[in-house]
Parts: structure tokens; sequence; C-alpha cells
């Protein structure tokens, strides 16, 4: 993607089956679910580069002796640096101790980190301080084991300052309004009631306060817990905790918006992000590890007992279609057979384009995640090609020489590659007054390959505000001299902001947007914008569920492809010399590509939850009334 947009979050869940000398027998180590850990989250650092978490429980241990551990790191590097740590703390103390290194019981008994269930976060902010105190996992302590929590999620929520105030209610006194501090405090709160009346329970029954302790263990129920929590939650999430005591949980959304895949065998428990990290770290085929269906929670009981409960009633399933656009990895099988179809199927757009003349038009795309959209295209590009070979070849063949044969076969679709991104330079891109020029060289381009009377098709995976094809690649193109420059969406326009998790808050930030404001300017038709304004007002003290998405009427007025023209317009530098032509997948076909995520509120305005349509009408009202503010 060439814009860039913090978005997603990635978790990983792992809780080993097995007492830790089965682990230490068969791999050589009793860390060995640190070590899965680690790779579980370096798979998943393309969710989250902000921050790093890490926490684990020790099992069965005894009282005064720690059992919770945890690291955070808000580094450049903080995969990196949380495993820098666990490993220095470790080697501190086998060499202080030299008799833990091969004791397993001493080394769960004496070396931080260990345990038999582990948690790990890779977090994005999509708005708010980068502090350490905003990285997950969160901890909520207690003396009492059941009643520690830890959580770390990929989420947001639409409503926080009811869930806030709803906690105010419930007489706590929350810290910060933050979604993240709420949601904990409020699964903590239902915890804290559940461990208290089952306490009562074993009070009534004769048994002591140590007694009663691992019968709470094992009837604690997380489903009734998260059931409770979770009443009046409007958001995406994929959430996962462990509790003190050995229980664990990951709780994900009613309309699946947030992705959860995990696998399970007689070893071990994991949970993660992405389906292709569990296959890649544990060596298992696709067909093993299984989504965690909307509106429930995976339960992990301290006894090894896994069942997947409904919490929540599912509702029509939005998974969100930029995972499957550009958010996962490509290395998933169903990933990349949908972005290569994202690619087919915008072919015939690029062909009315550049009037079909594949013989003068480079194929090109923008590193790096465009490059299996552009795979698709290019063999759609050739199947095109050889039907228009075949088809000469019939229509002329009484008169068709050898010679001739050969130079209608030799004729083949050319492709190259023309961006290349300078990744180092992103970093340094701070401050306003130097942006434009720095911006101007995150990408590189190769020369000698385009002609004149060529062509340039370059395919990304979405245009969000158009910053660096304006101010970067536009212009590096350019220097190539083609006759024509057409920059291909393999995502349709994105005119909505997203509220579930990705960095885009804003609708003056969006190019779609901008580029339907200039229209209706143009045309006269600027009392649409005020209309608009008026009902976004007048429904500002309804209830969600009442709230209707009125910003669908500033798109009303023209087709996609007015849209695309008046973007290309404004996208195209002061002095190209070439035609610049933008292009754009439609959603028809984004959803014949992705039939698994049809979450595509950013492109049409359906919010898959009554929070979004309050969210996107105070972000056009912020707009209307020039408030540089988030809508939530």
């Amino acid at each position: 993607m060439s814009d860039a947009i913090k978005h997603e979050c990635g978790i990983a869940l792992l809780r080993l089956k097995k007492p830790l000398e089965f682990y230490k027998e068969k791999y050589g180590s009793a860390f060995y679910g640190i070590q899965k850990m680690y790779l579980l989250m370096e798979k998943q650092h393309n969710r989250g580069q902000d921050g790093a978490g890490f926490a684990s429980i020790k099992f069965d241990v005894e009282p005064g002796e720690r059992y919770i551990s945890r690291v955070r790191s808000n580094q450049a590097q903080p995969i990196q640096d949380i495993f820098a740590q666990i490993n220095e703390r470790i080697n501190e103390e086998l060499i202080q101790h030299p008799e833990y290194q091969d004791n397993v019981a001493l080394q769960k008994e004496n070396l931080p980190y260990i345990g038999e269930l582990f948690l790990g976060h890779v977090r994005y902010g999509t708005f708010g301080k980068n502090s350490i105190e905003s990285v997950h996992p969160f901890l909520r302590q207690n003396n009492w084991m059941h009643r520690n929590l830890i959580v770390a999620g990929n989420f947001n929520m639409t409503n926080v300052t009811e869930l806030f105030n709803s906690l105010v209610e419930l007489g706590q006194h929350p810290k910060e309004m933050a979604d993240t501090v709420t949601i904990m405090e409020k699964i903590g709160h239902f915890l804290d009631d559940e461990v208290t009346d089952l306490y009562q329970e074993c009070k009534n029954n004769g048994l002591s306060k140590r007694e009663a302790s691992p019968v709470i263990a094992e009837k604690l129920d997380l489903a009734k817990i998260l059931k409770r929590a979770s009443r009046g939650w409007d958001g995406g999430y994929a959430m996962a905790g462990l509790l003190g005591h050995g229980d664990s949980f990951v709780f994900r959304d009613p309309a699946g918006i947030r992705p959860a895949y995990f696998y399970e065998d007689d070893e071990i428990v994991v949970v993660a992000s992405e389906r292709p990290v569990i296959q890649t770290v544990f060596n298992v085929p696709f067909d093993k590890v299984q989504e965690l269906q909307p509106g429930h929670a995976l339960i992990i009981k301290k006894n090894g007992a896994v069942t997947q409960q409904e919490i929540i009633t599912p509702v029509i399933k939005k998974a969100c279609s930029f995972e499957r656009i550009y958010f996962s990895r490509g290395s998933d099988a169903e990933i990349y057979k949908e972005r290569k179809e994202l690619g087919k199927l915008i072919l015939p757009a690029v062909l009315e384009a550049i009037d079909s003349e594949t013989d003068n038009t480079v194929f090109s795309y923008i590193p790096n995640t465009a490059e299996t959209s552009f795979y698709g295209m290019v063999e759609a590009a050739n199947d095109f090609l050889n039907q228009r070979k075949n088809q000469f070849i019939l229509n002329n063949r009484k008169t068709l020489t050898k010679e001739k044969l050969e130079e209608i076969l030799s004729v083949k679709i050319r492709t190259e590659k023309i961006a290349i991104k300078d990744a180092k330079l992103r970093t340094f891109i701070t401050e306003d007054s130097s942006r434009d020029d720095l911006v101007a060289h995150v990408y590189d381009v190769t020369y000698g390959v385009i002609q004149p009377s060529d062509n340039l098709v370059i395919i990304d995976d979405s245009i969000v505000r158009g910053t660096t094809l304006k101010k970067s690649i536009l212009k590096m193109m350019d220097r190539l001299n083609p006759k024509r420059i057409v920059v291909v969406s393999s995502a349709p326009q994105i005119r909505y902001p997203d509220c579930y998790g990705i960095d885009m808050a804003k609708l003056e930030g969006l190019i779609a947007f901008q580029a339907t404001i200039a229209l209706l300017i143009e045309r006269n038709l600027y009392h649409i914008v005020d209309d608009v304004y008026t009902k976004c007002k007048k429904q500002e003290n309804l209830k969600d569920a009442e709230v209707v998405n009125y910003v669908t009427e500033i798109y009303a007025p023209f087709t996609d492809t007015e849209i695309s023209n008046k973007i290309a317009e404004l996208l195209r530098p002061e002095d190209s010399k070439a035609e610049v032509k933008i292009i754009f997948q439609t959603v028809a076909n984004l959803h014949i590509a992705c039939p698994k995520n049809l979450g595509d509120w950013y492109f049409t305005g359906d919010y898959p939850t009554p929070g979004g349509n309050r969210v996107v009408n105070k972000a056009f009202m912020n707009f209307y009334e020039g408030k540089d503010a988030r809508a939530y």
C-alpha cells in the first residue's frame, strides 16, 4: 500500500497441555512455550510495530511464589526487545544457579516467564500516545489468584464513553477513558462477582478459603462472565484473556469483524490472528486450523478442557475485507488466491483505459503487498493476449506465413519492476515542513524500460489519501516519459471512515471524499452537504440503533467513474507530462474475489454495528464544522 495507514493488531495465545518435563524430553527444552511464542509474534510483526507485550502464567505454584510474568516494549523493534529482555533474565539466573540447567522443576520454580500459559500481542496504535502504558497485555492484579486478569486484543469499540459510564454506574473509578481499560474492568467486575458467588457457595458447604480455591477454579464459568461483561459492546474485536489460576479465553465479535484462528492437539492449544502463522510455527496443514466463530469464545479451562461457546448471538458475518486485500500476510492459501483474483477481475477496466493496446503497455506494481494482485492481473492479460492471437490466426490461417506466425506467437505481455520502495525513509517523515520533499523520495524508479509511446499500468492494493501517489509515485513515473500512466487499485474507493481498528477516522483525509466534495462544488450541488449536515445533527441524541448513515447521500449524484476521474485530476502533479488515469475495483468484484470477508463499510457505508453509523455521521459533522477531531 502506497499510503501508510495504521491498522489492526496481532494476538497469540498458547496453552501447553502437558507438564513442562514432557517438552524438555521431546523438544529438548522446557522453554518450548517461550520459543514458540517468539515465532508466533515475529510472524505477525506485520500487524503491529508500535509495541509488543508478553505475559506468562505458571500453574500450581506455592503461595508466595511468583506465577505471573509480564514484559512490554515500545522500542523501535519491540518484539526483539522483549525477548532480549526475557533471554537476559533467564540467562542471568542460569549463570548464577547452574543447578537449574537440567532441572525442570527448579526452572519452573525460579525462572521468570517459563510456564504453561502464554499471551502475546503486537500493537498498532490507531490513535493516542505510544507510551508503554498503552502496550498490551494489560494486567488487573489481585491477591486472589482467580481474580488476576490479563487482557490483550485486536479491537476498537465505538462506544467507549458509554462503556466508561457503565463502569461508573457499577461504582468503579476507571483510571482513564480508553476502550482497553474499560473492557478489562468490565470483565474484571463480573469476574469478581463470579468468584464471590462461588466462594459463598463453598463457604455454605463448610469449606475454608484455602479449600475453596480449587473448587472455584473448577466451577468458574467464563462464558457467563463474558456474556454479562459484553452487554452493550459495539465494535470489532478478537480479545484474549488469562486468569491467574490458569483459565483462558479468546472472544470474537458477533459480526466476525476481527480475525482469530485456533489449533488444538494433545500437546497444545494455540490461537493467532492469522491462519498461516499457526500452520508455519507448528507445521500443521491448512484444514487443521479452525476459524473462531463470530460471537463465540474459545474457552480453555485450567484442567485442559477446550470448548467453543456462543457468547453473543452472531449477526450477518462482516469480516474485514481489508484483511484479504492488504493486512494479513499473503502466505495464507485462500488469501493468496483471492488477491490474484482481485487482479484478474480488474483487467477489463484496465484494457478499456489503455484502448486494449497491450503491445505498447508495461505492467507493474507498487511493492510489496500488491505483488500478488499484479500476478493475477498479468495472468488475465496473458489470457486476453492469447485469445487475440488465436483469433488473428484463425481469421488469417490461409495467408499466414511461417515467419508471421512466429512473430505473432513471440509477442508477450511486458512486465517490469518499476517502483522500488526505500522503506527506511518512512520513519523520518514527521514534520509537515519537510514531509513533501521526503515523501517524494520514498520510491525510486527503474529507468530505461519505458518508451514514449508506452502506457504504464501500475497496480496498488488501495488508495486511501493519495498523498504518496501525488507527491512521489506519479512524479517518479512521469520521469520515465510514458504516454499514459494508469494507476490501478485492487480495492474499491475508500469513501467512509473505519471505527473498528483501522486508522481511517477522518473523512476529509480520504481522497474519494475530497473528490466528491470537489464535484459537488463544480456542479452547484453543495446544498447536499448542508442537507446531510442538518440530517446528521438531528440524530445526535438518538440511540445508536436508530441512527441512519446519511453521508451516503454525498456520493449519490455521481457514478464511480466520475469520482475516479476527479481523483485522477486531483492527484495528477501539475507538471506531469503524461495522461493520468486511476481505476478502482468494483464492490461487486471485491465480493466475488473475497466471498468470506464481506465487510465493506469503508467502501459502501454499510456498517456492521449501530455504532458505525453514529461514527460516520460524527466524522461528517466534524468535517463540516472544521473540527480536527476523531469521531470516536
